[in-house]
């Protein structure tokens, strides 16, 4: 975290957060690997309080990708918040406020640039050690488990506009 991120949390206790699906000309998703875990998930990140949802997006594909907004087209967002709690293990009551999950607004996005762009290393540390290409229904089964229902949710809303990208 920069020192000069003030992140939104709702009055219920959610941390207001934006998640990327980002998709290549074959259809595969992008998916990567949290640095020195082995767990794996799309991009996502906490929305500062001088942001929007869009803005905070294309802060956080080049921070955790180092894509830029040239090298993406922006096909489809959420149409609401999708919301996660976080397992209790996973809290820090000692923040004020105390988060208790994330609300996510999500985009799908086109990779227009080349894939050379990618980039793991723009934020130090980073984010993620690997990535690869995955099937797009792939991460349902590979996602840590209270992420599971927003990734179903949000791929289940993008699958059209998905499909209409593979027939173009």
């Amino acid at each position: 975290m920069q020192a000069e991120e003030i992140f939104v949390v709702d009055e219920d206790g959610f941390r207001t957060n934006v998640g990327i699906i980002l998709t290549n000309n074959y259809g595969r998703l992008f998916w990567a690997k949290r640095t020195g875990k082995n767990a794996w998930q799309f991009p996502q990140g906490g929305v500062n309080a001088s942001e929007d949802p869009q803005d905070a997006m294309f802060r956080e594909l080049h921070e955790e990708t180092g894509l830029l907004k040239k090298d993406v087209s922006v096909i489809r967002c959420t149409s609401g918040w999708l919301r996660y709690r976080l397992p209790k293990r996973l809290i820090r009551y000692e923040n004020n406020p105390v988060c208790i999950g994330q609300k996510q607004k999500w985009f799908l996005l086109k990779l227009t640039g080349q894939e050379q762009n990618i980039k793991l290393d723009t934020l130090k540390p980073p984010e993620f050690d690997a990535w690869r290409w995955v099937n797009y229904w792939y991460p349902l089964n590979q996602v840590v488990n209270f992420k599971k229902e927003v990734y179903r949710k949000a791929l289940s809303e993008f699958i059209h506009a998905w499909i209409q990208l593979q027939s173009n």
